[in-house]
């Protein structure tokens, strides 16, 4: 098993990675903590040993990125994939001079965090268990990347109900404009942290668009709206 922590401040965005993390095989979540401090000491116990980061960029306290070169002077084999709304070139240039293995934007859909881990897994398999490669095998394994079917990207993830996901619809398809995880939280009576996991499923699958507005402070909110031409989409995963 490949073992992994998840480095991200939002405890929402934490247990959803963690979610999708537990859809994928081969892998063993580990952990997840808020802050590079924290990264440090559970990589350094080392017990058991860390193979993967999950690590977002931007942090209430820290800075993702800082993390990287720290890993980096550690002996033990850690790779890394960011994930983060951070987008612009700086940051991701920083990343890969770091040699991280893949990088997600937020919001992602399931089917690239699974194509991520997939691709990872079987890397890993190889090094692990192969002493020498040819040319070939090696180009292969630099080049390797992984397709979902259709049917993987509608397929509903573990924790997500049809009963819960029909009411969410039927809500959804009243408010064509735009709105909040907050606003849907409080006009349906489900909890925020259950809206949102609905609310990036459908995302993930191109029943929504998705916004984010920056603030002079605080977090960054997401505003989702309605995509008419999709709606086929749900009504075939609600019957």
């Amino acid at each position: 098993m490949i073992n992994v922590l998840i480095v991200d401040d939002d405890p929402m965005v934490a247990e959803l990675n963690r979610r999708y993390l537990e859809q994928v095989e081969g892998f063993c979540w580990q952990g997840s903590v808020s802050t590079i401090q924290a990264a440090k000491q559970k990589l350094q116990v080392n017990d058991p040993p860390i193979d993967l980061v999950l690590l977002d960029i931007y942090m209430q306290k820290d800075n993702g990125l800082e993390l990287l070169p720290v890993i980096r002077q550690m002996q033990n084999n850690i790779d890394v994939i960011m994930i983060s709304s951070a987008s612009d070139m700086p940051a991701i240039k920083q990343a890969l001079r770091y040699g991280v293995v893949d990088y997600l934007i937020k919001p992602f859909q399931f089917a690239r965090f699974q194509e991520a881990l997939s691709a990872y897994r079987e890397k890993h398999q190889v090094q692990e268990q192969r002493d020498t490669l040819s040319q070939a095998e090696l180009d292969n394994l630099i080049r390797r990347s992984n397709t979902p079917s259709p049917t993987d990207r509608i397929r509903l993830p573990k924790g997500l109900t049809k009963l819960t996901l029909q009411s969410i619809w039927e809500w959804i398809k009243g408010h064509k404009q735009g709105f909040s995880t907050e606003e849907m939280a409080t006009e349906i009576g489900i909890s925020r942290v259950s809206c949102r996991k609905y609310l990036v499923y459908m995302a993930e699958i191109g029943v929504l668009d998705t916004d984010i507005f920056y603030g002079s402070v605080g977090r960054p909110v997401y505003l989702y709206k309605l995509v008419p031409a999709k709606a086929d989409v749900m009504d075939a995963l609600l019957r």
